[in-house]
């Protein structure tokens, strides 16, 4: 059988009174009412009742033998557990004074006898409203004050951390880029004194060459959101040349957008990294081109014929030698990009032309791996370097190769468009007329946590792909910083076990 809903008192009412009749009647009109009456007829009974089980209302008669109505609400007031429990008097008494004095010990209202129902139980639906109500306006209370507590222990520590923090710090309005307070560390590196800063821009403190870009990184903030390791070189009041890396984060103060920038100063990285490069440039790269000379020299059998085990010796010292060599060439062209020592030399460039020369040159990869190149070149006009874009394409058909199955088909394509219909997984967006070139594989793809750094240093979809593949795990990011120095874009869309495409967008010249 279904079960009937349980019907829930609208509030619990203790009735204290002597006079059976008047708690016969009372009880009977509030339980009609809907309300749970408990009803007692002396002043003692009803404070343990009320202690045991505080009620959310207390009607309560004046004269009574032992204790009266007034000692009772006394009591009732001078504990914690039912001070706040509104009381209001019955009685026969009517005189002002009495009525006075059941205001002073506490009581809400009173009532006089005889009474009648409508009045009591419209005084009983005000004053339980009026409870509830605040009980809400304490509740409320409580958690503002718990919020206003937590807000400040938070805004305490940030201080701390602000104050302390070995990083330079600052904040600046996401409005015009102004700062509005800095941290010691960011005064230290800068060399100029907090009042010098505040309420500045970093253009009016010359704190760099692209302080107008941050400036307006800044104020995009809302529309792009944060932003982290943003190359910077800083200049000092002393006019000293840093590198530092920024990272924005947009914050509230009192209403106001504000940009929370952490800054880390990496100088001496960037000098350590320029050793690096000139070392493998200098100290590297020509022993290993003498190796290769030397492995040429005994694998031509000029200097006498190698048995079967000994070509195998030779074949892989040969192999690792050129993977070498290609790896410390592409930490040259990443480093050389990355500090603008490499320029684009652009030209009037034929788009059909650029494919086909791409996959004429991965013929013979494509032979050698049984796998099928089909091109869909496009006639149009790039202002390019062909040399690079041409890197960029190769590296892209070796990658769809490499990763195919003999009898696969690796597909290269170009279109054309004037509207924004192509959309990358990461919505980004695109230039309104443009090339979009895709490499097209049936590979066996790559896995979705790969698919957003597969364009960063030295990362590959499996590790083993750098020794079975020949990879150095360079080329993609080389690829991106050549498209990035086109103003264009490259994204990939992969389903694992399918195949991927890579995505080139280039921007066309204006007409």
């Amino acid at each position: 059988m279904p079960k009937e809903p349980l019907n829930f008192p609208k509030a619990d009412i203790l009735v204290i009174d002597d006079t059976p009749e008047n708690l016969n009647l009372l009880s009977a009109m509030l339980t009609e009412q809907g309300y749970k009456v408990r009803s007692v007829t002396k002043g003692s009974t009803g404070l343990r009742g009320a202690n045991a089980v505080p009620p959310d209302l207390i009607l309560l008669d004046v004269n009574m033998p032992e204790m009266n109505g007034y000692e009772v609400c006394e009591h009732l007031k001078a504990s914690d557990r039912t001070r706040k429990i509104p009381v209001i008097f019955i009685s026969a008494l009517g005189d002002v004074l009495d009525k006075v004095k059941a205001f002073a010990v506490g009581g809400v209202d009173y009532i006089t006898k005889p009474f009648q129902l409508e009045e009591v139980l419209a005084r009983i639906e005000n004053h339980l409203t009026i409870w509830k109500l605040q009980q809400q306006l304490q509740a409320q209370n409580e958690r503002l004050q718990q919020e206003i507590h937590d807000r400040a222990k938070a805004e305490e520590k940030f201080a701390k951390v602000f104050r302390s923090s070995p990083n330079p710090i600052a904040i600046a309005t996401v409005s015009n880029a102004r700062f509005i307070d800095v941290n010691p560390s960011f005064l230290k590196m800068s060399g100029y004194s907090l009042d010098e800063v505040i309420g500045n821009t970093a253009t009016e403190l010359n704190l760099g060459k692209n302080t107008v870009a941050i400036a307006q990184t800044i104020q995009l903030l809302p529309e792009t959101g944060s932003l982290y390791n943003l190359e910077f070189e800083f200049s000092t009041k002393c006019a000293e040349l840093k590198t530092i890396l920024i990272s924005l984060e947009l914050i509230d103060l009192a209403g106001v957008p504000c940009a929370l920038l952490i800054a880390n100063d990496i100088t001496e990285r960037k000098r350590l990294e320029n050793e690096f490069i000139s070392l493998v440039s200098h100290e590297l790269r020509t022993p290993l081109t003498s190796t290769m000379g030397a492995l040429d020299l005994l694998g031509s059998e000029q200097l006498g014929t190698l048995n079967e085990q000994g070509q195998k010796v030779l074949s892989i010292a040969t192999t690792n030698t050129e993977r070498l060599i290609r790896l410390v060439n592409d930490i040259l062209d990443l480093e050389r990009m990355k500090s603008g020592k490499i320029f684009t030399r652009k030209m009037k460039y034929n788009a059909a032309d650029l494919l086909t020369n791409a996959t004429e040159a991965m013929q013979a990869m494509a032979d050698q791996f049984q796998v099928k190149l089909i091109i869909n070149p496009v006639e149009v006009e790039l202002w390019a370097d062909p040399d690079r874009l041409l890197q960029t394409l190769t590296n892209l058909l070796s990658n769809a190769i490499k990763f195919s199955e003999p009898g696969d088909t690796v597909y290269i394509s170009a279109t054309l468009s004037e509207s924004q219909g192509v959309e990358s997984e990461e919505n980004q967006p695109l230039l309104p007329k443009y090339l979009l070139i895709t490499i097209k594989d049936q590979g066996r793809g790559i896995p979705e946590d790969k698919l957003q750094i597969i364009f960063e240093r030295f990362q590959q979809v499996d590790a083993s792909d750098s020794r079975n593949k020949g990879g150095t795990g360079l080329g993609l990011a080389i690829c991106r910083d050549i498209i990035q120095q086109h103003d264009g874009k490259i994204w990939v869309q992969s389903t694992l076990g399918e195949g991927s495409t890579f995505y080139v967008l280039l921007p066309l010249p204006v007409q």
